[in-house]
């Protein structure tokens, strides 16, 4: 039986990052991936957030699916999204949710824009994880290229609720990302793959990336890459620890909090549309 057939959805997108959102709070059913896959046809889509009861006293808990229909631990701009929905259905200005990653805490402030506390970033090798071991994630030895030339080399690996590399660059749009990204994603150190990122730091407060998202490919945001960025930048000493980062799709404010290590991410959420699921083609497709 169809967990999404003829179930009504919202569509939103944190800075051009495109999230559906399907409430089964109410009647619970498990998405398998073939119709995660399916579902992203029907209404494209970067991230597809489900919200179910939560078992914690939060005010949902979240599966989170990627376009390919495996799953991520961690969507920042899916959860900007989510809040915004919640919060403007309730009224209640702070919210929590339950994630693969950890009960996620959202606020909205008073500009209306929405804040998601990322929790902790994991540096070790096998937290983020890694194939092989390395004492120090600040710099990986990896690279992509001719021998004695490579395109890309030594990134910073780091864990934000998923795996993230992050090569530093002085133009990440001189790449041809889309040819990179699904080499570097699928690269044998990644045994989870890996969301790639090429960012600048062309000031001590700000942070300039792309993104090759995993399960997703090229998108406009991707807010738990901008937390991982802004992380590392920090690790290297490239930056303070409060930096705005800009995206293809705009800027977010990114903290990473000195008193608890939290990394604290601020940005917009903007309702699409409405839609539901058409039920026939989701039950033919997906099987």
């Amino acid at each position: 039986m169809s967990a999404l057939g003829n179930r009504d959805f919202v569509k939103m997108n944190g800075l051009g990052n495109e999230i559906v959102i399907v409430d089964l709070r109410a009647a619970p059913a498990t998405i398998t991936a073939a119709e995660a896959r399916v579902a992203a046809r029907q209404e494209p889509y970067d991230q597809l957030m489900a919200l179910y009861p939560a078992a914690r006293g939060a005010d949902a808990a979240i599966r989170i699916y990627n376009n390919d229909g495996s799953e991520a631990g961690a969507c920042g701009n899916g959860m900007r999204c989510v809040a915004s929905l919640v919060s403007t259905a309730t009224g209640k200005a702070k919210l929590a949710f339950e994630t693969a990653a950890g009960i996620v805490a959202c606020w909205r402030n008073a500009d209306g824009l929405f804040t998601v506390d990322m929790g902790q970033p994991r540096f070790r090798w096998n937290e983020i994880p890694l194939a092989e071991e390395f004492a120090d994630t600040r710099r990986i030895e990896l690279e992509i290229g001719p021998r004695g030339a490579p395109i890309l080399h030594s990134p910073s690996v780091v864990s934000m609720g998923n795996p993230h590399a992050i090569f530093w660059v002085d133009d990440p749009a001189a790449y041809d990302l889309a040819k990179i990204g699904p080499l570097l994603e699928n690269h044998p150190l990644f045994p989870e793959r890996a969301n790639i990122t090429l960012a600048a730091t062309p000031a001590r407060d700000h942070v300039i990336i792309r993104t090759w998202e995993r399960g997703a490919g090229l998108t406009k945001a991707c807010g738990s890459a901008a937390c991982a960025a802004a992380v590392a930048a920090a690790r290297l000493k490239r930056t303070e620890r409060k930096v705005t980062v800009t995206l293809p799709g705009g800027d977010l404010a990114i903290e990473w909090r000195a008193a608890d290590d939290h990394v604290l991410m601020t940005g917009p959420a903007e309702f699409e549309h409405n839609g539901r699921f058409d039920l026939a083609a989701l039950s033919t497709e997906a099987r």
